[in-house]
Parts: structure tokens; C-alpha cells; sequence
């Protein structure tokens, strides 16, 4: 009888876990799902497709994603890669090339390994949200204000996203109905991803895909499979720091800033003057070494266990100088200039039993190619290469304790070069620096790329802080915001009998994203 009830909002009691993402009607119906007993895979499925629905620029679909996958009940922390792919070969003539689309079957799989509730019940509030339509939120209305012309000048864009008087976009709170997204759906509720990839909708998505100007055959969609990768492990003391490993790239960008600033308790030991110092060099160091082992896709030259290797973070910090800026130029090798993808979207979801879920999404464009498959209401991911497009900037992490068996920290971040950046700022202050996560997530952010040689930091950052990394040498520069991250943070680890949980989404100026948990 207790298990009848399993499905229903309010079946747990107390604490439920927790959820955070950067559109808000998708962390609710992330919530009612743990409230109703759904695993974290349950519930980051749920907001997935929420997502599909609500932030569909970067969610769409049509796009791809990395997850980092966090299992309580065998203690495996993996990462998931269901990538937006490039097709087996773009035929001449295509107008706007796509990506061969990866989130339903990349969540299909997280559902079917780790899903306690069933699928249909993931996949309705979605549909629902699509065929009767929801309110605009403030994180959408953003990028479609970005690309406002280019959506209008599509007829099917424009009748989706559009005002109807047609001369302008949606606006927040305004209502989006989107009926052919919604009737897909449907279909995939009922049907599974399989009809989408090798059954019943098949040939018409393809020619959907083709009369759109894209590119896409049974074969590539077929052979698509998601793929379950180890992470990148960096232990620090009792903990373990997991990964997502390439083609998220930024994950092996975090990993090694994570093992710099932890070695030899680094960043812990420093004073606050010199960690903001650390942060910036830290980061420049790891995004010169990118240039050594990042490929053209994505993936790594070298055994992505090796990115962090001790030896390696060892080298890396050969030339570090408290106070000091190493000129990046001086570094061997400098870093090299590379166009970023700035556009993602993240979220992460945990349970109250020690699982979780932390992914980055992409259309390896803001609104993919800005064109639907016809008459699917899927927005199409952009060909994954050139032009700054791909997914460079994807790595979520998660920080467990191996030898208790309970996970302590999660986080994904957004917001292209400093994606990872952003988020190791937050979790070096939160797991380092032992700051509350509200602290951390508030605190000024430092980021360095390398090319050109300047330290961004974001505005309202202190005058003696500034000061301080000018007297270092850096050259500075104000930008309003660096990244947005979502991050949760359980101090004595969960599973516990005492639970003390944080978890947080990045707001104005950063993002308009939203965190629930309960008590």
C-alpha cells in the first residue's frame, strides 16, 4: 500500500533533497518529484525535459549535455556524455547544418540505470506545460532578447516565440504554447526514446530535419548511443573531487585548478588577498595546458586520468609566485586563443538518500541553428564545430567522501570560458575555505584565460582586492558577471541523521535561476 502511493506529491516526508537550475518552473517540478519519492535521476529527468519546454535556447531537444552521475547505492560517481554529435556527413547544399540530437536518449539512460518512478510520469508535466503553455520566466526572456531580429524573421519561430502582434518576442510572464513540441512529446511519454531514434517517428524527423535545412539520417540517429565515462578524480584529504571528463571540456579545466589549489592545502592556507591571486593564476594554468591536450572535438590527447595527475598539477605549479603575475606569454606553453561556445544551461538535483545528478546542456549555440525541425517544435543543435561552437564549456562535479560513503558537495555551471572557473571559485571558498555555500556563491568571482593576458573580476568587487592583484602585476579588467552556477552543499554529508544542507542557484546579475529544498 505504501508503495501505491509512491508517485504522489507529498509520499516523503521532511527532507526531500534539493534542486537548482537556472529557470525556475523546472526546479518545481523537480521538487514534487522527490517530494513523491523519485531518485535524483528521477527528478533530473523531470526538470530536463521541463527545461525542453521552458528554456528550450539551450535545452532543447534536438541539444546534447554531461552529467555527472553520483549513485548511493553501489558509491559510484560517473560521468554520462549524450553530446549534440556532428552527423556522419553534411550533404552539399545544407543550408544550416545540425547536430544529431542527444538529451532524450541521454536522459532515457539515466532513467533506466538509476529512475525509480516511471517514465511517463518524468515526461507528462512537460508535455502538459507544452500544449497548455507557461509563463515566460525572466532567464528566457533574456535569450530571447538576445537574438530577437534573427527569431522573428522565421516564420515558425516567430509564431512560437513571437508576440502576436509580430513585432516583438515573448516577455517574461508572457505565455508560450508550443502544440507540436508538445504532441513529440507525447509521443516519446508513450513511446519511449526509441520511437524517435529507430521507430515510428524516425523518417519523419528526418525529413522534418532536412526541410529545415539540417542534417541528420536513420543511421546517425540509430547508432547514437550516450556513453557512461569515469570521472576525473582528485582526492584532497578525506575526499574525493569527481570530474565530468572530455568531451567536457571544462571539466578537465576545473579538475586541474581543483588539484592546484588544493595541493598542500594551498588555497586554505592562503590569506584572502592571495586567494583571489590564486584563483586567476590557477585558471591561467590550466587553460594553457587545455591548449596541449584539447582536440578539435572536444576530447583529450592524453588518458583523461592523467589531466590531473599529481606530476602534472606538480609542473603546472612550478612557476606559481604568491606575489607574483607570470606574464601568461612566459608560460610553456602559453595558451592559445580559442573561440568558446558561451551558451548552457545547468542544473543539479540530489535526493535524501546520497544520490545526485549535476549536467550542463547545450546547442552548441544560443537557439541552436534558430531553426524547428518542421512541424516538431524541436529547436535544431548547431553543427558542433568552428565558430565557437561545441560543448568546451560543459563540466559538473561532485565532491564525496569515500571512506563514510556520503556525498558533501555538487555543482554545474554555465556561461562559456568561465563556466568552470566560476564554479571552482564557489567550491574552493565552500570546501577549502570551509565559507557557508551562500557566502561563496555571493563572493566576487576571478577569472583568467589566458588569452588576452587580464584578470576579469566582477563589479563590486572590493578596492583592496583590486589593489592587491594590481601590486601582483595583473592587468584588470570590470565585467558584470562571470559564469552561473548551481551548487549544493551538505556539511556533514548526506546520507545523515542530521541533515544540514544548502543548496543554491546563482540570481541577478549572474542569472534568474531558482534552488528548493525542505526541511
Amino acid at each position: 500500500e505504501e508503495e501505491a502511493q509512491r508517485g504522489t506529491i507529498g509520499f516523503v516526508e521532511g527532507f526531500i533533497g534539493g534542486v537548482a537550475a537556472d529557470e525556475p518552473r523546472a526546479v518545481l517540478i523537480g521538487r514534487d518529484v522527490l517530494s513523491a519519492g523519485g531518485s535524483a535521476a528521477d527528478a533530473a529527468t523531470a526538470v530536463y525535459f521541463a527545461l525542453s519546454v521552458t528554456m528550450p535556447s539551450s535545452a532543447s531537444l534536438g541539444g546534447g549535455g554531461v552529467c555527472v552521475v553520483r549513485n548511493a547505492v553501489d558509491q559510484t560517481t560517473r560521468t554520462l556524455d549524450f553530446l549534440a554529435r556532428a552527423p556522419q556527413e553534411i550533404p552539399r547544399g545544407a543550408a544550416r547544418p545540425s547536430a544529431i540530437p542527444g538529451n532524450p536518449r541521454g536522459f532515457f539512460a539515466l532513467h533506466s540505470k538509476l529512475g525509480r518512478l516511471r517514465w511517463e510520469e518524468l515526461v507528462g508535466p512537460a508535455e502538459t506545460l507544452a500544449r497548455f503553455g507557461s509563463p515566460v520566466s525572466r532567464a528566457f526572456a533574456n535569450d530571447l532578447a538576445q537574438v530577437e531580429r534573427a527569431l522573428l524573421a522565421e516564420v515558425p519561430s516567430r509564431r512560437i516565440f513571437g508576440h502576436s502582434s509580430g513585432q516583438r518576442v515573448l516577455r517574461e510572464g508572457e505565455t508560450m504554447v508550443q502544440v507540436e513540441l508538445a504532441s513529440v512529446l507525447g509521443r516519446l511519454r508513450h513511446e519511449g526514446p526509441g520511437a524517435f531514434y529507430g521507430g515510428t517517428m524516425t523518417r519523419s524527423f528526418i525529413d522534418a530535419v532536412a526541410d529545415a535545412g539540417g542534417t541528420l539520417s536513420a543511421d546517425d540517429l540509430r547508432a547514437y548511443r550516450p556513453v557512461w565515462r569515469d570521472t576525473i578524480t582528485v582526492p584532497f584529504g578525506n575526499f574525493t573531487a569527481h570530474f565530468a571528463s572530455p568531451p567536457g571540456a571544462a571539466g578537465g579545466v576545473a579538475a586541474q585548478m581543483w588539484g592546484m589549489l588544493s595541493d598542500e592545502d594551498r588555497f586554505a592556507d592562503a590569506a584572502e588577498d592571495e586567494r583571489q591571486h590564486l584563483l586567476a593564476e590557477t585558471a591561467l594554468r590550466a587553460f594553457a595546458d587545455r591548449g596541449q591536450w584539447l582536440q578539435p572535438d572536444g576530447t583529450s590527447s592524453i588518458p583523461s586520468a592523467e589531466l590531473a595527475a599529481p606530476a602534472r598539477i606538480e609542473r603546472l605549479m612550478a612557476s606559481y609566485g604568491a606575489n607574483r603575475h607570470l606574464p601568461a606569454a612566459q608560460l610553456n606553453p602559453p595558451p592559445v586563443e580559442r573561440l568558446e561556445n558561451p551558451y548552457a544551461t545547468s542544473f543539479v538535483v540530489f535526493d535524501r538518500y546520497g544520490s545526485a545528478v549535476a549536467c550542463a546542456l547545450t546547442m552548441n549555440n544560443l537557439f541552436g541553428t534558430g531553426r524547428f525541425a518542421t512541424g516538431t517544435g524541436v529547436l535544431l543543435a548547431a553543427y558542433p564545430a568552428g565558430a565557437g561552437r561545441g560543448p568546451t564549456s560543459l563540466g559538473p562535479m561532485m565532491v564525496v567522501n569515500e571512506t563514510v560513503e556520503r556525498l558533501f558537495f555538487a555543482a554545474a555551471s554555465s556561461g562559456g570560458v568561465a563556466a568552470p572557473t566560476s564554479m571552482v571559485n564557489v567550491a574552493a571558498r565552500t570546501l577549502l575555505a570551509q565559507e557557508p555555500l551562500d557566502a561563496a556563491m555571493q563572493a566576487k568571482r576571478i577569472h583568467h584565460e589566458g588569452v588576452p593576458d587580464i584578470t576579469f573580476f566582477e563589479h563590486g568587487t572590493d578596492d583592496a582586492v583590486q589593489k592587491s592583484l594590481l601590486g601582483r602585476g595583473h592587468r584588470l579588467a570590470r565585467t558584470p558577471a562571470l559564469g552561473r552556477v548551481n551548487a549544493a552543499y551538505c556539511g556533514r554529508g548526506i546520507p545523515s541523521s542530521t541533515v544540514n544542507c544548502s543548496i543554491l542557484a546563482d540570481i541577478r546579475p549572474r542569472g534568474y535561476g531558482l534552488a528548493v529544498s525542505t526541511d
